[in-house]
């Protein structure tokens, strides 16, 4: 018995498909990987060099850029991960060419993630910081498939975050799942990897860091472009 049919509208399966076909195509790593070292770079030397000066202020604008930076790259990841599912080649350079192509929606829609997230935090901690931050965390469940929206369905801005409200609605339980997949392992797992490579110097953690985070991406990119390839594409909404 399959898992999907084990856990109605949600294919557990996928998850654990998902690590032989990293090993097997691991040139989704390339641009992940990319974007990780950039943000290195950026934190580390470019940010300090130009906010230093001035008491750090302006430091969340390139805290904001960083994020943009990894949006995009996780755009051209599920691109990759897309025509890996459907069976396709699945060759880095043809999900280059798609990323692109969309580049301008994909950054459209990875803006108008941010902005929405930031403003039901904002909104929300007029009553309250703790409602700030559910708000927030509420905005950013029903966003979770902006990004595969935009790489895939080739949707820019509002029309990528009104794709993904309705692929959330559409299968509720899947993006809870997908959801908790993502919190562990791009927000709490770097908490306790610095306990599993301690002793190194920094320079050596900030590489590590990269690696797992370009690993996570890369992994999550076949989750997320499944799943809203099965919502999307069934007829579901």
């Amino acid at each position: 018995m399959s898992f999907k049919r084990q856990v109605p509208n949600v294919d557990l399966a996928m998850y654990g498909q998902a690590i032989p076909a990293l090993f097997k195509h691991p040139s989704i790593l390339a641009v992940p990987l990319l974007a990780a070292v950039m943000a290195v770079l950026i934190n580390a030397a470019v940010a300090p060099l130009m906010t230093n000066a001035i008491g750090g202020v302006g430091a969340g604008l390139f805290n904001i850029i960083v994020q943009l930076i990894y949006l995009w790259a996780f755009g051209i990841a599920i691109i990759q991960a897309s025509h890996i599912w459907r069976g396709r080649r699945g060759s880095f350079d043809e999900a280059w060419e798609e990323g692109r192509s969309k580049f301008g929606g994909i950054l459209l829609a990875a803006v108008g993630f941010q902005f929405v997230i930031w403003a039901a935090s904002y909104i929300g901690s007029f009553f309250g910081g703790i409602l700030g931050i559910v708000l927030g965390v509420v905005a950013a469940f029903f966003l979770i498939y902006t990004i595969p929206a935009a790489a895939i369905g080739g949707m820019p801005g509002s029309l990528a975050i009104s794709a993904s409200i309705r692929a959330v609605r559409a299968n509720v339980v899947g993006s809870i799942v997908l959801a908790i997949v993502f919190v562990g392992l791009w927000l709490i797992g770097p908490i306790y990897l610095p306990y599993a490579i301690g002793g190194l110097s920094q320079v050596l953690y900030s590489l590590v860091m990269a690696a797992y985070e370009a690993i996570v991406l890369a992994y999550l990119a076949f989750p997320f472009a499944k799943q809203y390839d099965d919502v999307a594409f069934r007829g579901l909404w």
